[in-house]
């Protein structure tokens, strides 16, 4: 081969490079928007005040729940892609229909009050960076949220919500504007150092609550059954075993990478507010708004809007979701046409849910409920919810009855039941302190 014919031949490899790093993405989809969605505005201000409050020193907790919110999504978007069925449906079948209804309605209050908690954070954000009244934007990105979801179709509705999760990137680009003690942050990260006393424990059952969610639950394992429905040659892997290899592998991938996202970016929260708001002596911030406020005399203008612009974005990420899990948990719950796919005429009882939640939600902004309390309430809802509802997916997910030949390995298994184990203790931790 000549000089000229080898010099023409040397793109070709990073051509092929770049079609795979895009065919990677395009397989990212319930997982990444699920872990996503859990760094929402309430989430935000949860990171927040653990690292105003207590420096570096909750950063190993990150590490501690990512096996295991990994393995608890795992088995919810497994349960999805076996059956065709979302969680409700499954849960409904080994558990009286009453008591998943009880679950359900518990979820969607849990969910309605985040829902408003993270419309008010938006609605701050948006009135520190155009001066427009905070009610005013509250009411545009409820409308607008609203709208994304009645208006277009699932495909298109994911693909937006997934390019949407770049503004994640935000948190990690406030890491290069202020001054961090990397060594002292990298030690916390793998070493637990705490005090021993009931702001500690309270602060890591806030963060457990806030990480391990059971909207999340519903969420990915209907997003499962959402895609089957989307593509023509998807079936349950129950009914078409053969396809079961790829779709595992894709759906271990996309929720490994999902939850991945989901803590470094708590993880950048964290740093970010230790370095400059507990390094400052500024140890309480009310809410995601109030952070974003309090960093701009201390790190500065582009801080403050990076932090702001990651505000608005998760917040637009994460209510569809919030909205969404309780409008599948509902309607599979009680047998209605559920999904998406559908036009709102098409599923008015889903659709209905969805505006109920959003609607219901903006009543914290304009009753002047604190959304500080509604958030703790919402955290005690959702432990409530969530160790049942972990319970259910656990037994399910091990019943040959339902997932035939496709019922979860045993590393799985551990990891499930390891979570739930954490999870039920949090809540333990909740009631003692």
């Amino acid at each position: 081969m000549d000089k000229t014919s080898a010099s023409k031949a040397t793109p070709k490899p990073d051509r092929t490079s770049r079609l795979r790093r895009a065919a990677v993405f395009r397989q990212l989809g319930p997982g990444l928007i699920t872990g996503a969605a859990d760094d929402d505005p309430s989430g935000i201000a949860t990171y927040s005040q653990a690292g105003a409050q207590f420096g570096f020193n909750m950063l190993w907790t990150m590490l501690f729940t990512y096996p295991l919110m990994s393995a608890v999504q795992l088995v919810s978007a497994r349960i999805g892609r076996v059956t065709g069925s979302g969680l409700a449906s499954n849960i409904g079948r080994i558990w009286p229909k009453s008591a998943v209804l009880g679950l359900v309605v518990l979820l969607f209050a849990a969910n309605t009050i985040n829902i408003g908690a993270n419309l008010a954070a938006m609605g701050a954000a948006g009135e520190m960076v155009t001066g427009m009244s905070s009610k005013v934007a509250t009411v545009l990105f409820a409308v607008l949220s609203l709208a994304l979801q009645m208006a277009f179709s699932y495909e298109t509705y994911s693909r937006y919500l997934k390019w949407l999760t770049f503004v994640l990137l935000s948190y990690f680009a406030v890491l290069f504007v202020v001054e961090i003690d990397w060594p002292a942050a990298l030690k916390s990260l793998v070493w637990p150092r705490f005090p021993l006393a009931g702001d500690s424990f309270t602060m890591i059952v806030a963060i457990f609550g806030t990480t391990i969610s059971p909207y999340l639950f519903f969420w990915q394992s209907s997003q499962e059954v959402e895609e089957i429905e989307a593509a023509d040659d998807a079936e349950p892997l129950k009914e078409a075993p053969e396809q079961a290899r790829p779709e595992i592998r894709r759906i271990r991938w996309d929720t490994f990478i999902g939850m991945a996202v989901s803590n470094l970016v708590a993880i950048a929260i964290i740093i970010s507010t230790a370095a400059t708001l507990h390094a400052s002596g500024k140890t309480e911030v009310g809410s995601a708004a109030d952070v974003a406020e309090a960093l701009k005399p201390v790190a500065g203008e582009f801080a403050f809007a990076l932090f702001s612009l990651g505000i608005v974005g998760t917040g637009l990420l994460s209510i569809p979701v919030l909205a969404g899990s309780a409008a599948y948990a509902f309607g599979e719950s009680q047998g209605w046409k559920c999904g998406l796919e559908n036009k709102p005429w098409e599923a008015q009882g889903f659709y209905g849910v969805i505006s109920a939640a959003v609607i219901l939600g903006l009543g914290i902004e304009f009753f002047e409920i604190d959304p500080i309390s509604a958030l703790f309430w919402s955290a005690v809802i959702n432990g409530c919810v969530a160790v049942p509802v972990m319970v259910a997916m656990m037994t399910v997910v091990g019943k040959r009855s339902v997932m035939r030949e496709f019922t979860a390995p045993l590393l799985l298994k551990l990891g499930g039941w390891a979570a739930t184990a954490a999870m039920a203790a949090a809540v333990a931790g909740m009631v003692v302190f």
